[in-house]
């Protein structure tokens, strides 16, 4: 049967895969897996291929973007293919783009879903799903330039009351991942041009490290604390709190180590 399965890793390790992930790996002719998109800190791939007995093939964003997946497809039509991505595979629009491209192609698709950083983050924060509004990427300040767009994009959610959940750049093939202090400090470099006091020194901020491991940082309080805040490895992500219900300001200072006028900030 041509088919091709696109599989979600999870969060941390290789433990994190699903029985039915588990099942399909090894019911599958070939195995593929990109690493770029995100990053899963404890991720061993000779143990994973270890637990389906057979070798996980790799592949650069360059496969899949400049080539367009096509040595996935091309194992795809000969048999059933195994598409491995961290965190749940349908987050990344590039995954999506591959779903779209071998379905016209007539290869029959799967979705075996894993956990992702998008609710991982937002349930252990305390903060409520259903209050989140538009998420948004920080990416590294390159060559003096800062990207205004997560300035803006956390302006307008907050004009709603929204949280903004905000994603940390990751360039995997060079191995540099944003951090939570890096991301506050472009904030704060945005926040002196633009003045609308999204980011000052007394906005509250939310810092998440390595969700869905066993020891998660979760860190909450006012940018001039979290910015000095030591949060350990990548990867991490950043929220930017709106209007918060009491019950979200109770889990900040239980959960997040808020200091207690969080309950003053609440609707």
């Amino acid at each position: 049967m041509n088919e091709l399965v696109f599989i979600g890793l999870g969060l941390y390790d290789e433990k994190d895969i699903s029985l039915r992930g588990l099942e399909a790996l090894k019911e599958s002719d070939m195995v593929f897996a990109e690493f770029y998109t995100s990053l899963m800190p404890g991720l061993s791939i000779r143990k994973l291929e270890e637990m389906i007995g057979k070798e996980v093939h790799v592949v650069s964003r360059r496969v899949l973007e400049e080539e367009d997946g096509q040595i996935i497809f091309e194992a795809a039509k000969k048999g059933k293919a195994a598409f491995l991505v961290q965190g749940d595979p349908m987050i990344a629009t590039t995954h999506v783009d591959l779903r779209i491209s071998a379905e016209k192609m007539g290869i029959k698709t799967r979705v075996i879903h894993g956990a992702s950083v998008v609710s991982a983050v937002r349930g252990i924060s305390g903060l409520q799903n259903y209050k989140f509004g538009k998420a948004v990427t920080i990416p590294f300040s390159e060559e003096g330039f800062v990207s205004e767009t997560p300035y803006k994009v956390i302006l307008e959610n907050k004009k709603m009351g929204l949280h903004t959940m905000c994603y940390l750049d990751i360039k995997a093939e060079e191995q540099r991942y944003l951090v939570v202090n890096e991301a506050l400090q472009t904030l704060l470099s945005l926040e002196k041009q633009k003045k609308e006091q999204v980011a000052t020194p007394k906005t509250l901020v939310v810092g998440v490290a390595r969700a869905g491991s066993p020891q998660p940082v979760v860190k909450a309080g006012y940018l001039e604390d979290v910015i000095e805040y030591d949060f350990g490895a990548p990867p991490h992500t950043l929220i930017v709190p709106g209007k918060l219900h009491f019950m979200e300001a109770e889990a900040l200072i239980t959960l997040a180590d808020a200091p207690q006028e969080v309950m003053e900030m609440t609707e």
